[in-house]
């Protein structure tokens, strides 16, 4: 990871009521700030937290190097300057451990410390955790609709390039099997794969024109026998024909990139199955989403390439999460602005499940308070974790593997009803026991 500074990653208004706050002598009251999405983005039945270990990295190098005092200098005073100068967060987080799922009104993340140290965190954290719980919520929707097939993440020419490595870690977690991204696998282990273009096989044409023979020919002295050949260049009966032919029955992979993918791979299955391939796999990409993808469920597809819907969020590019001031000084504060509500207190949230794991409700409370009855039947989980102590780690963060563990897990506790792609209510209700 890299050590650069975090520190301009923000906006100017956070340095300027910093300034203020510094003047008056409000700057060290002690305050809570809250992460959370006043409701989830439309239509869908539930959210998982992502991004939550980049966050707290950001934190870590929220530090103020001297081109960076210079560039705040601009507008800032003196003494802002100076209390920049040895600026390291010291307070502590606690939150949603990344890989949960999330409902409108969960406590994702809590910075508790000075007003001062809490509020310039605002525009990192959030501008994190929007964009990578955005991608990780739609990625498993498209898990989901895969049920149990490969899915591979290729979406980083359709996006800024440092989103499209979190894209791809985020796709992760989620429970996508690969990305074609390989600072996400040099940063964060994701596996990649990657073979071929349709550039490669046009880059066969000679004085007699296309041979697509030629570019498989030199794929497969490559790459082996295992490799995925991209058959619709020219026209996919003769590109599958050709595949076989050059590779053998052993070839590893087919893919499909164009066309009505569920007529192409009923053909390509047959095909292939009647030139001895029955081996083969049939990979199919472009431009697919989530509907696509339930509606290929029933056709001979084996994994999936994804690309623009995932990156851009399939329609919800942000989480629409918001971090408000909830306490000062140990004392509630709450916005009343008209839709804009807040409610005031530092708190955590408890999770009630049947038996079977099933999850009925989320229970918000005050962090202080008592912890909420458990109903008859029901068992508690408490969702909470402490993520930051003193500005430093409470534990030891859970890995990226853990991670998609915990997503797997959160998808198997939904209510069926919650797993399907109609428009709908949350999934699992939320009730805030604070007032």
């Amino acid at each position: 990871m890299t050590a650069q500074s975090t520190a301009l990653l923000t906006d100017q208004y956070e340095y300027t009521m910093l300034a203020a706050a510094l003047k008056d002598g409000t700057a060290q009251r002690r305050c809570t700030f809250e992460v959370f999405a006043r409701k989830l983005p439309y239509g869908r039945r539930y959210g998982i937290v992502a991004g939550t270990a980049r966050a707290l990295d950001a934190i870590a190098r929220f530090r103020f190097t001297d081109d960076d005092l210079r560039s705040l200098s601009r507008f800032l005073d003196k003494e802002t300057l100076r209390w920049l100068e040895e600026f390291r967060f010291r307070g502590d987080v606690t939150g949603y451990r990344e890989g949960e799922m999330y409902f409108p009104g969960s406590p994702v993340l809590s910075v508790t410390g000075t007003f001062a140290e809490c509020v310039i965190l605002e525009t990192v954290v959030l501008s994190i955790l929007n964009h990578d719980t955005a991608i990780a919520s739609t990625a498993t929707r498209m898990v989901t609709a895969a049920d149990g097939r490969g899915l591979m993440e290729m979406g980083s020419r359709r996006t800024h390039e440092s989103a499209a490595v979190a894209s791809a870690r985020a796709a992760y977690l989620a429970g996508f099997t690969a990305t074609s991204n390989l600072e996400a696998a040099r940063q964060y282990g994701v596996p990649s794969a990657g073979t071929s273009a349709h550039a490669f096989t046009l880059l066969h044409t000679g004085a007699d024109g296309p041979d697509e023979a030629a570019a498989f020919r030199s794929q497969i002295a490559a790459l082996g026998t295992a490799t995925t050949l991209l058959v619709d260049t020219y026209d996919i009966t003769e590109g599958v024909r050709t595949a076989v032919d050059v590779a053998g029955p052993d070839l590893g992979a087919v893919r499909i990139d164009s066309g009505d993918l569920g007529v192409l791979a009923r053909q390509v299955r047959q095909q292939l199955d009647d030139l001895g391939a029955s081996r083969t796999k049939i990979v199919v990409s472009g431009d697919l989403d989530e509907y696509s993808i339930a509606a290929l469920r029933s056709e001979p597809v084996d994994s999936y390439g994804v690309g623009t819907s995932l990156v851009t969020g399939s329609g919800a590019p942000t989480a629409g999460m918001v971090y408000k001031l909830t306490e000062v000084d140990g004392r509630p504060v709450a916005k009343r602005s008209s839709s804009k509500e807040t409610r005031g207190g530092s708190k955590r949230a408890v999770r009630f499940a049947r038996d079977t794991g099933t999850v009925v409700e989320e229970v918000i409370c005050l962090a202080a308070a008592e912890p909420p009855p458990v109903p008859m039947s029901l068992t508690a989980r408490e969702v909470t974790v402490s993520l930051l102590r003193g500005g430093e780690p409470d534990a030891e963060a859970p890995t990226l593997e853990e991670g998609r563990q915990l997503v797997a897990t959160g998808l198997k506790s939904l209510p069926w009803e919650g797993l399907v792609l109609s428009h709908g209510e949350p999934a699992i209700p939320t009730r805030f026991a604070t007032e």
